[in-house]
């Protein structure tokens, strides 16, 4: 008798429907969202939805190992995924199996578990592959034999942790592990601290009617023999074990990375520490519902309140330092309020600090006249914007040093700006300065551009997974002085051997040569969070730069820049690692940590661009504080503003066409648009500056324009390869040469 359509197609729904791998997807989406949000995270990330800013997927895109994407990078990253997605399955594994009693019937329980709880790993690794290829081509511009190669690489790596783990687990016997890891994990044991009452029994069966045997074939779930109890409890216990050794080797692993981090053969991508992290996180998640049962929200809120108390007496200590300054108590530390910096920064002070600065630029003048009479001054400031910036910053004054031959260096005083910019304007010059002392040859080389390039957020967020989440306990010495280690120092280092070793200095180290106008004065820049003043760290007395010369006379002047030096006196400033300062200068929130200096109460430390993206505040005001001399020295001040951003084009639309938009745009509009908030700031400036210079005011701005509108730069700490080519051509938009070419009009001698 032939079966009706409507009757047949019913039967193949509900045998869908009853078929356990889907009846397990339903589950996870009922009852257990909190660990969808892993995968979620990872799948946001990784399509540039969530951490967008910051880089986060070119981390698992383009994971790097040893500086290089290469089959062991994603090797590894395969081996990290596997590990995170076995433990999936055994934490699932451990809440669920109660609603699956037949399966401790089948043999090798958790490996047919696995087969049909595998509809979500198996989508997403789909949909990564995909993903992945198509990023590896487009962006990083590869081609299809080396991206094949690369995803064999994480395949294996998948495949052998598969094997290990299938071994190791549900293959031999530790009795060593089986005897310990009993005891601690017997649910008994909480049972005696904490009652279970009727919310904690759930019956709750799945109701499957078909599964995938451990031979990859279809059974019916009544084919199986009659279970015992007791036979799912063993099973349930020996799998707890695993669950709890396998987050354990994957804490220790990550531990044993971090101490060692310096060691580049230790240092896995950042995606796949990353992903062991969220392997950690969620075998707690998974252990607080089994234990806890019904009583997990308290324990979250009583976890909450303990981390919370142990931060706020220093048991464990997340404030990042300074490297190089003195933290220890055997200083007096200065008193951080109004009457204090009062004090020290008075009318006396800022006119001595001028008369200094007035002093060292006669000696650029001396230096300068033998070509020129009345030397073309020039300032720089440039924009903060991550690794873009650095790198367009640096493209942009090794171009046109080089088509001034040599005399914008020279010409140069001041060198000043915000986050990424200052990054690569200090490498700059201290390639220069290494050409002047004999250790470099050529300063136009192009290994100098590749340099200020290459990653350093995967250090960063290494260190992040490795170190400041899982063991804040680790200690270094640096300059003499112990610190905390953190993501901060693992930037630095980073940054360190990313430039060869020449900003592994202490600002002081140039302080002779400034002093002596042989190199540009250099003052890098930073928030303070306390009360939104501005820091400069410079190796110059700059008091003359933290209050407006109108406030001079007024017995409560608005001092709303701090000079660090000066104000540090007693905490061996000069010491400080210089690229500490640049960490300090580029503080972007979250993906680096807020820095704290020893004063009373602790100055903190953010991002120089929270109060001048731009860096023209304290160039026009060093030009206003200076402009008498300037006058009388000089035939032309030449200000050239190099930007990543274009002037005319700041931000993109937001039309809130949708609700969300309408909602939350509101909320951070001052968020999102803050750079065109400042950008039409500085406008502003410079329609005033020129007056106060009768004139000799040049403004020359150099800016990074995209080939594609559409399609900039990321503002982050990693650059892929058709980024970096992209800001290298952007030199020779029309508008950039022309700027180009009034610039060595402007720097000509003037007997030429």
């Amino acid at each position: 008798m032939a079966i009706k359509p409507g009757r047949l197609i019913n039967r193949v729904l509900k045998s869908i429907f009853f078929f356990l791998p889907v009846q397990l997807l339903l589950l996870h989406f009922r009852k257990y969202q909190l660990l969808l949000a892993f995968w979620i995270i990872l799948t946001l990330t990784i399509t540039g939805n969530l951490a967008v800013h910051f880089g986060a997927s070119s981390l698992f895109l383009a994971p790097e190992y040893l500086g290089n994407i290469s089959f062991l990078s994603m090797f590894i990253m395969g081996g990290a995924m596997c590990v995170f997605i076995m433990t999936w399955h055994i934490t699932t594994f451990i809440i669920h199996s109660k609603r699956i009693p037949y399966m401790g019937a089948t043999r090798d329980a958790f490996i047919v578990y696995s087969y049909n709880n595998a509809i979500i790993p198996l989508s997403f690794l789909t949909f990564y592959s995909i993903y992945t290829c198509h990023f590896l081509l487009r962006e990083e511009h590869l081609s299809w034999k080396i991206i094949l190669m690369l995803q064999c690489g994480f395949y294996l790596g998948i495949l052998v942790v598969i094997l290990l783990s299938f071994y190791y687990f549900f293959r031999v016997s530790r009795d060593f592990f089986k005897t310990v890891l009993s005891k601690i994990t017997n649910p008994a044991r909480i049972r005696g601290i904490i009652p279970y009452d009727s919310l904690d029994y759930e019956i709750d069966i799945i109701p499957s009617r078909s599964f995938i045997s451990g031979n990859l074939r279809i059974l019916k779930s009544t084919d199986l023999p009659p279970y015992h109890p007791r036979v799912m409890n063993t099973v349930l216990r020996r799998h707890h074990r695993n669950v709890i050794f396998a987050a354990l080797i994957a804490y220790i692993v990550l531990l044993l990375m971090g101490i060692y981090m310096e060691q580049p053969l230790l240092r896995v991508p950042a995606g796949a520490g990353f992903v062991l992290l969220f392997s950690i996180i969620m075998g707690v998640v998974g252990a607080f519902k089994y234990f806890l049962k019904s009583w997990e929200a308290i324990g979250w809120v009583i976890f909450v309140v303990l981390l919370s108390f142990m931060v706020k007496y220093q048991v464990f200590d997340l404030r990042s330092i300074a490297y190089g300054l003195n933290y220890h108590n055997t200083s007096p530390r200065p008193t951080y309020d109004y009457e204090n910096v009062r004090h020290i920064f008075n009318k006396e002070r800022y006119n001595a600090d001028r008369q200094k600065e007035e002093s060292r630029l006669n000696l650029w003048k001396s230096a300068n006249t033998k070509t020129d009479s009345a030397p073309p001054l020039v300032v720089i400031a440039v924009s903060g914007g991550g690794s873009r910036a650095a790198y367009w910053t640096f493209r942009a004054l090794q171009f046109a040093d080089s088509a001034t031959k040599g005399r914008l260096f020279h010409n140069t005083v001041l060198i000043t700006g915000a986050s990424g910019g200052m990054i690569g304007a200090t490498y700059w010059r201290s390639v220069h300065d290494a050409v002047q002392q004999g250790i470099l040859k050529d300063p136009y080389s192009r290994n100098y551009q590749e340099n200020v390039g290459k990653d350093l957020l995967n250090s960063i967020i290494f260190s992040l997974a490795s170190v400041d989440m899982i063991s804040p306990f680790n200690k270094i010495s640096v300059s003499g002085y112990s610190y905390t280690r953190d993501r901060g120092f693992a930037m630095e280092q980073e940054l360190v051997n990313n430039t060869d070793g020449l900003l592994d200095k202490s600002i002081g180290f140039f302080k002779e040569r400034e002093a002596k106008a042989e190199i540009p004065l250099l003052i890098i820049n930073g928030t303070i969070v306390n009360d939104g003043r501005r820091l400069i760290i410079s190796n110059q007395p700059a008091a003359y730069l933290t209050q407006p010369a109108y406030s001079l006379h007024k017995p409560n002047p608005p001092i709303d820049v701090i000079d660090f030096a000066t104000f540090f006196a007693n905490q061996n400033p000069y010491n400080l690692r210089l690229t500490s300062a640049l960490r300090m200068n580029a503080t972007f929130p979250f993906i680096l940590p807020v820095v704290k200096l020893p004063s009373v109460p602790g100055m903190d430390i953010m991002d120089a661009g929270i109060s001048d993206n731009f860096g023209n505040q304290v160039a026009t005001r060093y030009l206003s504080s200076l402009k008498d001399w300037i006058e009388v020295n000089t035939r032309q001040v030449i200000f050239i503003e190099i930007r990543d951003t274009r002037e005319n084009d700041v931000t993109s639309l937001s039309n809130q066409a949708t609700l969300s938009s309408q909602i939350f745009d509101p909320l951070f509009v001052i968020q999102n648009k803050w750079e065109a908030f400042q950008s039409s700031t500085q406008t502003y400036l410079r329609d005033i500056s020129p007056s106060f210079l009768n004139g000799k005011l040049r403004f020359i701005t150099l800016q990074y324009v995209p080939q594609d509108s559409k399609k900039a730069a990321a503002l982050n700490f990693h650059l892929t390869q058709k980024e970096k080519e992209d800001i290298y051509k952007s030199i020779d938009d029309k508008e950039n040469m022309a700027a180009i070419d009034t610039l060595i009009k402007l720097l000509k001698p003037d007997h030429q």
